[in-house]
């Protein structure tokens, strides 16, 4: 039985036959995260207990340092005077 719900990934593509919007995720009560396409049949799982206790595969996303400078600039208009 599934611990959570089976939920589409948008923008998805299958790695077997390539179809868009068709793989589904679930984590199961060992806390492995599947994912399976309902097109093809494909199923693959990652994390869980062992040598691979990465639930989530590291991305340029998820593994910068965030440096960058968030502070808020104030930016000023200068208008030309109009001559009327």
């Amino acid at each position: 039985m599934a611990r959570t719900p089976k939920r589409f990934i948008a923008g998805a593509i299958c790695p077997r036959c390539a179809a868009m919007d068709r793989l589904m995720m679930f984590t199961d009560d060992d806390g492995v995260q599947h994912r399976e396409c309902v097109s093809c049949g494909f199923t693959d799982s990652q994390g869980g207990e062992g040598p691979s206790g990465n639930p989530e595969l590291e991305t340029r996303v998820n593994t910068r340092d965030n440096e960058e400078d968030h502070t808020v600039k104030q930016v000023v208009f200068f208008k030309s005077r109009s001559e009327d």
